[in-house]
């Protein structure tokens, strides 16, 4: 089974921005305010960069199955994200007794780096398969 060019792309490029992301907010926190960091940071950009995973692999088999409703498919992924995050922050008020603030402000900062990615990521794909459309 090959894999795409497109899912190639995403997957370089979404592994980079995680760990450029993670390893530049971590150490942030860390070393410049660690009355900030919480032990729970690490979880953040995997969580993020797992979802990345499922997001594409849902984007390509709709694109080889039913590529009629990819914008359908696009959009659902957003739900789920946003469903699960909803469940991890509600799980970890409730759960966890250390840095809420900073753990909730902290998964928003990744929250919307991964959503600006994937936005622009897949923006990109549509305008990219309008131009191969009109020639």
């Amino acid at each position: 089974m090959s894999v795409s060019l497109t899912k190639k792309l995403f997957i370089t490029w979404y592994t980079l921005l995680m760990l450029v992301a993670g390893w530049t907010i971590g150490p942030i926190l860390a070393q410049g305010f660690p009355e900030h960091y919480f032990e729970w940071y690490p979880f953040i950009p995997v969580f993020f960069y797992i979802f990345g995973w499922f997001t594409i692999s849902m984007f390509e088999t709709c694109r080889k199955f039913a590529p009629q409703k990819l914008q359908l498919v696009y959009l659902g992924t957003k739900g789920i994200k946003m469903m699960f995050s909803m469940i991890i922050l509600l799980v970890y008020a409730v759960k966890v007794e250390e840095k809420k603030v900073e753990f909730f402000l902290t998964f928003l900062a990744f929250y919307l780096i991964s959503m600006v990615f994937e936005s622009w990521f897949f923006f990109r794909y549509e305008q990219g398969k309008k131009i191969k459309n009109k020639k």
